[in-house]
């Protein structure tokens, strides 16, 4: 019994010893070369209240009152924002067999002075979804689901990307 657990013990600690090794990492918040951001995200856009969150937890002031706008160091502006719903097959019949759902996203970044920092930039994401005309229902809610993720998804990408930058 003790052989057995002393084994164990090795075994984890072998494990932990080559992840600390190899470099593995997880994953921290993001470090951003600016302090202020002004943002045109509406107020009650999914994208943007989650972006706005993740920034503000990263210690980065948001401003949303266009009047105060000289102090940002940069501004993030949100130029389209374009979910499209697609059918991609269909049965034999003539059916809607499966969806695929589409979120595109165009964005840049700035300096107050007007210097590009991040230039007209599209992030795509694609989810497929398959249609069932007996669970409309259920299809639905999975539907909302999948555009939850690919927002998500987005706040990531977007978060990557203005951590990305080196100067200002």
């Amino acid at each position: 019994m003790k052989s057995t657990r002393r084994s164990w013990l090795m075994v984890l600690a072998l494990g932990a010893g080559a992840l600390a090794g190899c470099g593995f990492e997880l994953r921290k918040a993001p470090h951003y070369v600016f302090s202020t951001l002004y943002s045109n995200l509406p107020e009650n856009a999914p994208i943007g209240a989650k972006l706005r969150r993740s920034l503000e937890t990263s210690n980065v002031e948001v401003i949303r009152d266009v009047r105060q706008i000289e102090r940002a160091q940069v501004i993030f502006e949100q130029l389209q924002e374009l979910r499209e719903k697609i059918v991609v097959g269909r049965t034999a019949t003539g059916a809607i067999r499966e969806y695929q759902l589409r979120l595109r996203y165009r964005f840049k970044l700035r300096t107050l002075q007007g210097i590009e920092l991040i230039p007209d930039t599209e992030i795509a994401l694609v989810r497929d979804i398959n249609f069932n005309e007996t669970g409309a229902l259920s299809a639905e809610a999975e539907e909302g689901l999948l555009y939850r993720d690919m927002e998500n998804d987005l706040v990531l990408q977007l978060q990557r990307r203005l951590a990305a930058l080196k100067s200002l």
